[in-house]
Formats: C-alpha cells, structure tokens, sequence
C-alpha cells in the first residue's frame, strides 16, 4: 500500500490573500478586519445602549404616570372627605337647616363620583397591590358613609335617639378611614420607588 500524502492544494490567488512573505498577514487586510471587528463592537454597543435608554424611559413613563393616577387619587379622596365632613357638621346642631344639609350631601355625592373616576385609573395603571389598596379604602369610606347616611336621615326626621352613638362610630370609622388612606399612601410609595 502507498503512503497516504496530504492533499495538495493548488497555489490560487484564494490561498495568497493576505500573506505577504512566509504566510504572514499583511497590514492592509489585518486593518480591514480590525476595523471590521471594531464596527460590530460599536453598533452592538449602540444597540445594548439605545434599548437599556428605550427601557429606562419606558419604566419613567409608566412610574410618572401611576404617580400622577395615585396622586389624582389622593386629592380626590381629600375633597371628597371634606365634604363629608360637612355633612357630618352640618347634621350635629339641635337647629338644623335641611336645605344646607341636602346641598352638602349633594356635594358630597359628586366628589364621590370623582374618587371612583380615579379609583379606576389608579385600578388600571396597577399594579395589583394599589388595586388592593384602593378596595380597602373604599370599604372604608362605605363603612363611614353608612353612618352618614343615617345620621342624614334621621336628621329629616328629626329623630335624635341614636345621634350620641352614631357621632361616635363616625368618628371610629374616620380613624379607620384615615389609616387605610395612609396605607394607600405607602403602598403607593413603594410602587414608585420612593418608599418612606
């Protein structure tokens, strides 16, 4: 048997490019490949940069619009239980004015409407736990506005035997709505990165 030989390659141009002298790569194609190399570095860069940039914008975007929802929210809340408030004065003295009470309810019943508008777009731009949060204060203010309402009607009707005890849970429903206001406001917070 013959000894195998390696295979013998002609002597094209393909096998010359980019030797000069003993196979070694001239300076001409090491700077065309250099450069070629050094391009696909930048643009991967750029790449990597422009969507960490894309991405960094987006998450402001989405934090400053939940911080303008929550806080849309916070200020309707605050309107709306200053009208309650006056409700609740307004039903306390012996004299009472039943137009001024009913104007003050009815202010109080289109606040109300504007803490839902609100309660839904802080639902909507979420997360979760700030749905969360906004059922526990409106479970809270239905827990007061209960009381209202009955302190309301029985001012139409002149009867004055629960309005030492409903004065008093009023004011225990207050506190309970306060805190979960507070809540809402630390959640909130947490959302957007500036936990307190």
């Amino acid at each position: 048997m013959p000894p195998i030989r390696p295979l013998a390659l002609p002597d094209t141009a393909w096998h010359r490019i980019g030797r000069g002298q003993n196979g070694i790569m001239d300076a001409g194609l090491a700077a065309l490949l250099g450069a070629a190399v050094g391009s696909l570095a930048t643009v991967g860069a750029a790449w990597v940069n422009g969507h960490a940039t894309a991405r960094s914008q987006s998450d402001q975007w989405r934090r400053q619009h939940r911080r303008d929802a929550y806080a849309n929210y916070l200020g309707a809340l605050h309107d709306r239980d200053v009208a309650m408030d006056a409700v609740l004065d307004a039903v306390e003295p012996e004299s009472l004015d039943l137009r001024d009470v009913d104007e003050k309810v009815r202010r109080f019943v289109e606040l109300a409407r504007e803490v839902h508008r609100a309660a839904e777009v802080v639902i909507l731009e979420g997360p979760h736990s700030m749905a969360e949060a906004v059922d526990r204060v409106g479970r809270a203010s239905g827990d007061l506005s209960s009381v209202m309402r009955r302190m309301v009607k029985d001012a139409h009707a002149r009867d004055s035997s629960r309005k030492a005890a409903d004065t008093a849970l009023a004011a225990e429903r207050e506190r309970a709505l306060y805190q979960t206001v507070k809540d809402f406001r630390a959640a909130a917070g947490e959302v957007l990165g500036n936990a307190y």
